[in-house]
């Protein structure tokens, strides 16, 4: 099975990668909705250590209100997540849902879908390549 996403592994330490990502989606129309520290989460609820780890959720309103228009069911799919993880080796994980596979698999044929997905898809793919 393939693994969930597109994800980038960046020689750059995880502040610097967190600090730019903003910028990099912005390029892209995508703003930050919401961004949850797993790592304190963890840490409060169940007092284990857990690497830095953030999901971000990243939303393009444009691109969002057109897929809502042809189906709102597919408000369960917003907003995109993208991940931030230090790797170890002070490498950081950038991984961005793909919406591809995400919508996609709910567009069940419908081409008008399918073709908002791949919009989705290179607008994040490449706000992830400014990334490094």
């Amino acid at each position: 099975m393939k693994k969930p996403g597109m994800k980038r592994e960046l020689n750059a330490g995880y502040d610097d990668v967190l600090k730019r990502l903003p910028e990099a989606l912005s390029s892209e129309g995508f703003g930050i909705l919401t961004e949850i520290d797993v790592g304190a989460t963890l840490k409060k609820k169940l007092d284990v250590d857990f690497r830095r780890f953030r999901i971000l959720g990243a939303c393009n309103p444009k691109l969002a209100h057109q897929i809502l228009g042809m189906e709102l069911d597919a408000g369960v799919l917003l907003p995109c997540n993208v991940t931030v993880y230090e790797q170890d080796g002070g490498k950081t994980v950038v991984n961005a849902v793909d919406p591809l596979q995400q919508i996609g698999a709910f567009a069940d044929g419908d081409e008008r879908v399918l073709e908002l997905a791949r919009t989705v898809r290179e607008k994040l793919s490449r706000a992830l390549d400014r990334l490094g």
